[in-house]
């Protein structure tokens, strides 16, 4: 199967689509041939379940915040001001700074979905061929290259909002301030929107990855009969 497939990526190269297609027919497949449309299909499942399944799970209620992976930490230029209030006593209030920027995250990420929607239903069957025979976040980094640019101008103004929405704005105001009064301490003055928003995107593509790779690796998790007749040709 190796051998079979390594003769695939360099036939894709080097032949069209009908000599293309006589390759991926002389593969062992259950349940009958795939054609070129099938593969493109299984790819846009094997995302579409992702979407469904990961990202929906960002915009609950401390998606961002209880889970390790995406969890969104203060920049380096604030972990100063989370230390000194905790040494002075406040770390309740350092706490819920903290939380405030994954919720506004966690808002945020509901305008994702129709985005990624978009992006899946565009995939190509050379999109498609790439992607399969790719690494195991190849999916991942095609969604990547055709919705980044778009979500962050997306996400950008819902995070603005969203910090006035979750209280983020009033409570960092207020974290910010009472670490200025702290004597001998630098002002700082952040761009709190720029940083949720970029780790915002990191934590979809993230949880995103994390589905595609059960898919490619466990077949137990290729839960229709489409994904696994397509995916069996990486295996």
């Amino acid at each position: 199967m190796i051998k079979r497939i390594f003769a695939l990526l360099i036939l894709f190269n080097l032949t069209a689509c009908a000599e293309l297609q006589q390759v991926v027919d002389s593969l062992p497949q259950s349940g009958g041939v795939l054609s070129n449309a099938d593969i493109a299909s299984g790819l846009r499942q094997a995302l579409d379940f992702g979407i469904d399944k990961q990202v929906t799970k960002l915009t609950q209620e401390d998606g961002f915040y209880k889970n390790e992976l995406v969890k969104i930490m203060l920049p380096e230029e604030l972990q100063k001001v989370d230390n000194a209030l905790r040494k002075i006593g406040l770390s309740s209030l350092a706490d819920e700074g903290l939380k405030a920027l994954n919720r506004a995250a966690e808002d945020a990420v509901k305008e994702a979905t129709p985005i990624f929607v978009n992006a899946v239903k565009e995939i190509t069957f050379n999109d498609a061929k790439n992607i399969l025979l790719g690494e195991d976040d190849a999916a991942t980094l095609y969604l990547t290259s055709k919705t980044q640019a778009e979500l962050y101008a997306k996400f950008k103004p819902v995070i603005d909002n969203s910090f006035s929405k979750v209280g983020a704005d009033q409570i960092w105001t207020n974290l910010i301030t009472r670490y200025n009064n702290i004597p001998l301490t630098t002002n700082v003055n952040p761009d709190l929107t720029d940083y949720v928003t970029g780790e915002a995107l990191k934590g979809v593509y993230t949880m995103i990855a994390v589905e595609e790779k059960e898919i490619r690796t466990k077949i137990s998790s290729r839960s229709t009969d489409l994904l696994k007749r397509v995916f069996a040709l990486q295996d």
